[in-house]
């Protein structure tokens, strides 16, 4: 499986972090790549669009809080990432909501982000019609 992920100068050391610790995984790093002030929707775009053109699975998404991520990143049509703060929004966010997207917060606790995102990335699209249902509702949305 191909994760790729990509962070703001806040993220830097996070996605270092979790680039040694997801074993496993083929992790493709989209930057930034150092603690430089960097601008994140930057990274969000470049997160994203390897997403759309299928050079990734999913995406992992760090900055400050991840609010700022997660909104840029959703302004692509075709990513539908979630702002996480534990392991079971990351799951529910998979099962219930087929995101192919996380974006968190620096701060967590180092233990907490690799349970999220194993959470994450172990956690396949429950395919329940309901949630089935609210996801082509979403899809939709973008086209009209």
């Amino acid at each position: 499986m191909k994760i790729g992920i990509a962070s703001d100068h806040r993220g830097y050391k996070t996605k270092e972090m979790l680039k040694e610790s997801l074993i496993g995984y083929d992790i493709i790093d989209y930057g930034t790549n150092n603690e430089e002030p960097a601008d994140f929707p930057v990274y969000a775009k470049k997160l994203g669009e390897a997403i759309l053109n299928n050079d990734i699975d999913y995406g992992i998404a760090i900055c400050g809080t991840g609010i700022g991520m997660s909104i840029a990143l959703n302004k692509i049509k075709g990513i539908y990432c979630a702002k996480v703060s534990n392991a079971s929004e990351a799951r529910l966010a998979r099962s219930h909501n087929n995101a192919n997207t996380i974006a968190f917060s620096e701060e967590l606790d180092d233990d907490l982000k690799l349970e999220i995102v194993n959470s994450f990335l172990t956690t396949p699209f429950s395919n329940v019609s309901k949630y089935v249902k609210r996801n082509d509702m979403i899809r939709k949305m973008e086209n009209d």
